[in-house]
């Protein structure tokens, strides 16, 4: 089982994806050219509309196809949502002012209710920390009070 990146970066051209569908909630279809895909394998593939949020899919079939050369289809489980709004936001950290700007995903049937909590799972994730309505960098974090 291995793992391919096929995050959305200009740096490895030869290395992309053609597209990723929904077949059902939590499969999906996935084209792409180049890596040596096989059943079992994880892809890492850019959430549609975002610049650094991705998902991990599982693959559990795959098809290489004769031509055009490289390129494979292969079937995916991986996460299970309807439709994800992708939001942009900045914090700052009460410390230093360093200024994070930060991409984090909300389903759309959750509304806004669900956007400060996704937020604060998303900061997490990029090791900032918060307390209260508080924000602290990494760099602060590890200074001594």
């Amino acid at each position: 089982m291995a793992e391919h990146d096929f995050r959305y970066s200009m740096l490895n051209p030869q290395h992309t994806l053609t597209e990723c569908r929904t077949l059902a909630p939590g499969r999906y279809q996935v084209t792409g050219n180049g890596g040596s895909i096989h059943e079992g394998d994880q892809l890492l593939v850019t959430l549609k509309g975002s610049k650094s949020l991705y998902m991990r899919l599982n693959v559990e079939k795959v098809r290489h196809l004769i031509n055009p050369p490289g390129q494979w289809v292969a079937v995916a489980k991986g996460p299970v949502f309807d439709e994800l709004i992708i939001h942009e936001w900045k914090v700052n950290c009460d410390s230093c002012s360093t200024e994070l700007t930060f991409e984090f995903s909300v389903e759309s049937k959750l509304g806004a209710k669900a956007q400060k909590p996704a937020a604060a799972a998303r900061i997490a994730e990029l090791g900032w920390k918060a307390e209260g309505d508080k924000h602290y960098c990494r760099k602060c974090q590890a200074q001594p009070s």
